[in-house]
């Protein structure tokens, strides 16, 4: 865990002076909501004051008619899809956790799971953002705010920024109707034939999917897919032509799941891969993934990675995600191994210089900012 010291819990009225305290001496400090992933990603390069929105954790309005919710950044995930499926409704979001997650850390850390094959990324369920700067002046955006801040697109800038730029205290999203019915299914075969039937799916397929992904495991690669409707009728059909569209030497085998957040708490390597689509095949024939367990949206090219391995074998990955125009970051890593959680972007100088705007005491999570090499490696 990183040296964090120590943990501030404001109320809803002790939040913009306590940040503008902590402005004008010029202490860092992170922001946080329920503080069960703070040691993911690289570390902090100093130690740092937490400052934790727990206290914030309400829903402000839940528009059922127009599918919409806005709620404060501290609430748990796992507690605001519970208070949506009282009306019928949910979040499409299923992302890796290591415990409870306020919704203000899955937007802020960005990382999306299966269900953005459908529902798209977290930023694209984003309509309303609120934040409070390192200097405690507010902004908003989106919403029914008319103009965006300084010209910045702050949904799309705050999502996955590692509370880099500033603190997420409100946030408006587009819910869904909980899908009345579904069936989830396992494809086995040859790799190119695979390959073929995702590119089918995705160019040429009438199938409603909700999930289509990529699965490596224990050396066996599959596609994994769910279908949804909203009537059993309608899923039937859709499982005949699913079976139709198969070639004979595909093995099509029901599968047990619902879209939840995947449990990571206990996993030693937690990386986040991303390459070009159309080269997954390529990153899934390479031996250097057989120690890993391999997720990978089978139309975004990005995914997850669990598994058992040394700090050399992940570089190893990196490499060959690299090579496939791609990238791998270290979420979580074991006790005692040392490594960068990510690199340098292309865009460093441009991302370096918003980090100046926002936060030009550089006060807001020292060392996390996505995209610039942190001076301190992951470390467990």
């Amino acid at each position: 865990m990183p040296d964090l010291a120590p943990l501030l819990t404001p109320d809803r009225h002790e939040l913009v002076e306590l940040v503008r305290d902590l402005h004008s001496q010029a202490n860092p400090w992170v922001p946080s909501g329920l503080g069960n992933h703070l040691h993911w990603g690289p570390q902090p390069q100093i130690q740092s004051s937490v400052l934790s929105l727990r206290r914030h954790n309400q829903v402000l309005e839940h528009a059922t008619g127009d599918f919409t919710v806005t709620v404060e950044a501290g609430m748990a995930l796992s507690e605001l899809q519970a208070v949506l499926a009282e009306r019928g409704q949910w979040l499409p979001i299923d992302p890796p956790l290591a415990g409870p997650s306020s919704i203000g850390g899955v937007v802020a850390r960005g990382v999306s799971g299966p269900l953005r094959h459908k529902a798209m990324g977290l930023k694209d369920q984003m309509i309303g953002i609120s934040l409070l700067r390192s200097d405690g002046t507010t902004a908003h955006a989106g919403g029914q705010v008319v103009k965006n801040v300084a010209g910045y697109d702050l949904m799309r800038l705050l999502t996955g920024s590692w509370g880099s730029l500033a603190l997420i205290t409100q946030l408006t999203l587009r819910t869904q109707p909980l899908p009345n019915h579904r069936l989830c299914f396992g494809v086995k075969g040859s790799l190119p034939a695979l390959q073929q039937l995702r590119q089918d799916l995705l160019l040429h397929s009438p199938l409603a999917l909700e999930r289509l992904e990529w699965k490596h495991q224990a050396g066996e690669i599959s596609l994994w897919l769910s279908l949804v409707s909203l009537n059993p009728e309608g899923l039937q059909q859709q499982q005949q032509q699913l079976k139709a569209s198969l070639a004979p030497e595909l093995n099509l085998q029901p599968l047990d799941w619902e879209p939840s957040p995947t449990d990571v708490e206990k996993e030693p390597w937690l990386l986040r891969i991303g390459v070009e689509p159309q080269r997954s095949d390529d990153l899934l024939g390479l031996a250097a993934i057989k120690p890993w367990t391999l997720q990978l949206g089978a139309a975004s090219g990005l995914g997850l990675a669990t598994g058992q391995a040394a700090s050399h074998q992940v570089a190893e990955l990196r490499q060959h995600c690299e090579s496939l125009e791609g990238y791998l970051t270290v979420l979580q890593a074991p006790q005692g191994q040392d490594i960068q959680a990510w690199g340098n972007a292309p865009a460093r100088p441009i991302i370096e210089a918003v980090k100046r705007q926002f936060d030009p005491l550089q006060q807001l999570s020292r060392g996390r900012l996505p995209g610039v090499a942190p001076v301190q490696a992951v470390r467990a």
